[in-house]
């Protein structure tokens, strides 16, 4: 498989305007026959809005012939993969085209139907952004369908901060109107459905930490065998900001806890090198203290500023008087999702929400020697 970039390519984009052909075959599909020639290259957000565009300049005006098509491709074998996302997009511009309530309904019911073949998430904000709490009314009835992709749909679809999708307003403004999904799903019997529960329910911790931690104690009272794993991951945001309600909903207990500042491999790292993190937590109480354990590092950023980045460590079960010892390395090699910027840095851990002091770094930037 190429990059992400090269999943809307030419030959996708052929396949679509085929199953098309072979669906509706009095169909002009110049536009579609025109992004053929010309998406390859293009990021992955591009291609989709070209391929969407193009399918918009071609098929019929109306939800309901688009509708048709789009129903009778579904049996088609060439209407399968990547294509399936610039089409539900199709579907969701065409039914907020009338505004008719029938056209929404439709919309919602075929973007369950295409998120089998490939995913729906992106299209629904568009629909939910024009009529939220009738999208979520829907959207809760997938919670009970008989597909795990469908039912994802309803808590992926819905997410606060969905990634690579646009936001929903309303959504940031309401952070319990999901909570009805989120009840149903966080005991789905799919891990792909609970996983997405367990994202949502993080998400909001950026929007209302208290519409988390009241939907993770009422989990926590009615748990499967399951739920911890939920929780773990739903709380991760608000156990790194060591928020004690979340920290005791996990069963970290334990504060008369004392972090040494941490042990660096080096002062100066290379840009491209790594650094070795090591550091003690010692509980100064009478009783076993149950620790959460993570290490943040300030980065530079590109205006100088500086930001830390949390990340975990893991736990440890500390007996009184005792102390743990632990390490890390980390890679500042280069990677997509992170620019490493030369300057100063630093490090600081944490247990149970007591930091240690920090410690300082810097990344020099490394210099090649010419070529003779």
């Amino acid at each position: 498989m190429g990059t992400m970039d090269e999943l809307i390519d030419p030959a996708v984009v052929g396949r679509l305007r085929a199953a098309l052909s072979a669906v509706a075959p009095t169909l002009d599909l110049s536009a579609l026959a025109q992004a053929e020639s010309s998406v390859g290259g293009r990021r992955l957000r591009q291609g989709v809005d070209l391929v969407r565009d193009a399918m918009l300049s071609d098929l019929p005006g109306g939800f309901a012939a688009v509708e048709r098509i789009v129903l009778d491709a579904l049996d088609e074998p060439r209407f399968a993969g990547w294509l399936i996302w610039p089409t539900t997009e199709v579907v969701a511009a065409r039914a907020l085209e009338t505004g008719a309530a029938e056209d929404f309904d439709a919309a919602m019911a075929l973007l369950a139907r295409l998120t089998v073949g490939l995913t729906g998430e992106f299209a629904i904000r568009d629909l939910l952004i024009a009529r939220p709490e009738r999208g979520l009314a829907i959207m809760q009835t997938w919670t009970g369908h008989d597909n795990e992709h469908v039912r994802r749909l309803a808590t992926e679809g819905s997410r606060a901060y969905l990634p690579w999708a646009k936001r929903v307003p309303w959504l940031l403004a309401h952070p319990g109107a999901t909570r009805g999904i989120l009840d149903a799903t966080y005991r789905d019997p799919s891990d792909y459905v609970r996983r997405s529960a367990a994202n949502h329910l993080n998400d909001l911790s950026r929007v209302d930490a208290a519409v988390v931690l009241d939907t993770a104690a009422d989990w926590a009272a009615a748990p499967d065998a399951n739920t911890p794993r939920v929780l773990r991951h739903g709380l991760r945001t608000l156990v790194k900001r060591a928020d004690p309600a979340a920290l005791a909903l996990l069963g970290f207990e334990g504060g008369a806890l004392r972090v040494s500042r941490p042990q660096l491999s080096s002062e100066i790292v290379p840009l491209g090198g790594s650094l070795a993190i090591t550091a003690t937590v010692e509980n100064l109480g009478e009783t076993d203290a149950m620790v959460a354990i993570d290490y943040s590092v300030g980065f530079q950023r590109a205006d100088g500023s500086m930001r830390p980045k949390t990340f975990k460590l893991g736990s440890r079960r500390i007996a009184p008087g005792d102390v743990a010892t632990v390490t890390k390395v980390y890679s500042f090699r280069p990677i997509t999702t992170r620019t490493y910027y030369p300057g100063p840095h630093f490090v600081t851990v944490q247990a149970n929400g007591v930091l240690s002091p920090r410690a300082d770094f810097a990344i020099e930037r490394t210099h090649q020697g010419a070529t003779p």
